[in-house]
């Protein structure tokens, strides 16, 4: 019977009094607590430098992930099998509830605290890519995508909703482009690569725990060296896309993050653009032109024209939230 790693605790000292199954990994209480055991996936090297960044953490007093050593000294245990695993300290609680204002800027406050201290040594193989690049890259994939539904002619809601929609939001495209070459997008990002500083990578709901006392912050796998506005765009804009563009919750959000971590102009200004990014309409029509297009999900369907009803609102969003710095 497959025991999904269970067998390597031994090589830890440990035993599992229970077990539960979670987002692909095993939920065990042993004698030290509540761990997860989750077959390993990566680098090596990256691995020991994200337990440096956590163990760094951990002793300013956030509640995060460190991994254990096995009784050999080594981050990554194998089974009979030679599959790898890791077991890292867990939290009992609950995820961020996106529904919960109190949670929401808890996570915010968490965040900015997080920032605050994620610094290592630079190590370029885990530099996050130019922004520049990426937004002339997305938006080269959306005219390819155009090209071919419109010579093939659209044929599902998907693609007829497409073809409807993407002239407005490839402008607004090339107009966060434009605006990211303006700015001091390339000063910003050399300062923070010269200052270490590192993203979480992840940072959404499910990986901010509600616990006894404060916040936990799990999953640093994605991490990288970036302008650390990612993660607070990233986060926000999962929020708010649930919140229809609300400008009161965006400004409470940027407000707590504030208090801990002044944001300075060049920071106020990246938020600005990534906001102007088109990146759910990109994300979709990327997912749709790489997968089966024989059988078009209507969940997809249902998110596209989502985000399409919202295109006055959130298209309005960048310049009535960032138009003036600070608030």
């Amino acid at each position: 019977m497959y025991d999904y790693g269970l067998s390597t605790l031994t090589q830890y000292g440990l035993t599992a009094e229970t077990t539960t199954r979670t987002r692909g990994a095993l939920l065990c209480r042993t004698e030290r607590g509540l761990l997860l055991l989750r077959e390993f996936h990566g680098s090596e090297k990256k691995l020991q430098a994200q337990q440096e960044l956590l163990l760094e953490l951990q002793s300013g007093g956030m509640n995060v992930d460190p991994y254990l050593m096995n009784q050999s000294g080594s981050l990554i245990t194998s089974d009979k099998d030679n599959i790898p695993y890791t077991l890292q300290i867990w939290y009992e609680g609950r995820e961020c509830d996106t529904k919960s204002r109190e949670d929401i800027l808890k996570s915010v406050r968490t965040l900015a605290r997080l920032h605050k201290s994620m610094k290592l040594s630079l190590n370029e193989t885990y530099m996050e890519k130019s922004l520049q690049d990426e937004y002339t890259r997305h938006n080269q994939e959306i005219r390819k995508i155009r090209k071919y539904i419109r010579q093939k002619g659209p044929s599902n809601a998907f693609e007829k909703d497409f073809l409807a929609s993407v002239g407005w939001f490839l402008k607004k495209g090339e107009e966060a482009l434009q605006m990211l070459a303006d700015s001091g997008y390339e000063e910003l990002r050399k300062a923070s690569m010269e200052e270490g500083r590192v993203c979480h990578g992840e940072y959404n709901q499910h990986n901010v725990l509600m616990i006894k006392g404060g916040t936990a912050v799990t999953n640093f796998g994605r991490w990288s060296f970036d302008i650390q506005m990612a993660d607070l765009y990233r986060f926000m804009r999962k929020i708010l896309e649930k919140y229809n563009w609300d400008l009161g919750l965006a400004g409470e959000m940027l407000r707590t993050y504030h208090q801990v971590k002044p944001i300075t102009p060049s920071e106020w200004q990246n938020l600005k653009v990534r906001f102007t990014y088109p990146e759910k309409y990109w994300k979709l029509a990327n997912y749709y032109f790489s997968h089966n297009k024989a059988w078009i999900s209507e969940k997809n369907v249902e998110k596209q024209r989502k985000f399409i009803a919202q295109q006055e609102v959130w298209g309005a969003f960048p310049e009535k939230c960032f138009g003036r710095y600070p608030f």
